[in-house]
């Protein structure tokens, strides 16, 4: 039985890639997807309908739940206890108590991934976070998004789950706010705090924006064990903007050398090598989550 569920999904990952181009096309992620941004036209896609945990990809969709709200961004968020419990005390540089505005927040949260900001943005929301998460849920209904569930504002929790290719409609959709081309994008931010006043440095997590070795019009990274390495990118590619998105990469850099991959791909037709080591990756996460899937439909 595993042999053969082994098969089909060597089948699979063999059988996945292009729309356009030389179909030559090879990626260190799990599932990845570029699509142009305007049209809605998929111009590469492999295993774009695969549900996966997506990590702090979810804080976008926070993103866009906050400005929909009409929140004033110039509030000032006191981060509490509570806040702590809702990302189950995971690190976070930040002093219970403090005080930011709900546009800093918003900016570290995107930029950074900040969990603890994120978490207090959902318990600032009229009704609180379970109001917050069912808003993110029927924003994603609005877009379309039919294989994708939120159950927190951070994505520290691997339920939030996606496809490539409902992220590509959430990505289209955030670029479009000019807070989140602005907070996702920023290369490097000092954040000002008060009760008590101190600051803290952050950077963007995507090193292409980091260093500004390329620009874009929305950025964000993700990881959790569960989610491997992910990414997803608005950036111009030639004459259009293309929405990049990738899954469960392998390696740190992984999810950076993919974009790079793709950019070169649609521009050229050639993408460079990937190691034998993040193809021999991909075809383990892809047995698991098509036996995860195949448990699911059982049920």
């Amino acid at each position: 039985m595993r042999s053969l569920s082994y098969l089909i999904v060597t089948l699979l990952f063999l059988s996945s890639g292009a729309i356009a181009g030389d179909g030559k096309l090879k990626l260190a992620s799990v599932s990845a997807l570029a699509m142009d941004a305007e049209s809605g036209q998929l111009l590469y896609q492999k295993h774009a309908n695969l549900r996966m945990p997506i990590a702090s990809l979810t804080k976008v969709m926070t993103a866009m739940v906050v400005l929909d709200s009409g929140q004033s961004l110039k509030e000032k968020i006191r981060f509490t206890e509570r806040d702590r419990e809702s990302i189950n005390h995971y690190f976070s540089r930040i002093r219970v108590g403090s005080e930011l505005p709900r546009g800093e927040l918003l900016r570290i949260a995107l930029m950074s991934s900040e969990n603890l900001a994120a978490a207090a943005l959902a318990n600032n929301y009229p009704g609180g976070e379970a109001q917050f998460v069912a808003a993110m849920n029927n924003k994603a209904a609005e877009l379309g998004m039919r294989n994708t569930r939120f159950v927190d504002s951070s994505g520290l929790s691997p339920k939030n789950i996606a496809t490539a290719l409902d992220l590509a409609k959430m990505v289209a959709a955030a670029a479009k706010y000019p807070e989140i081309q602005q907070y996702s994008t920023t290369p490097v931010h000092t954040a000002q705090f008060n009760r008590p006043r101190y600051r803290l440095a952050y950077v963007n997590t995507n090193p292409l924006l980091r260093y500004q070795r390329w620009e874009a019009d929305l950025s964000k990274t993700g990881y959790l064990d569960l989610a491997g390495r992910c990414l997803v990118m608005q950036t111009e590619v030639g004459d259009r903007q293309v929405v990049m998105v990738m899954l469960d990469s392998f390696g740190k850099s992984s999810p950076v050398g993919d974009a790079g991959r793709i950019k070169r791909w649609l521009e050229s037709g050639s993408s460079g090598r990937v190691a034998s080591a993040a193809q021999n990756y991909q075809r383990n996460k892809l047995a698991g989550y098509m036996a995860l899937q195949s448990t699911a439909s059982l049920r």
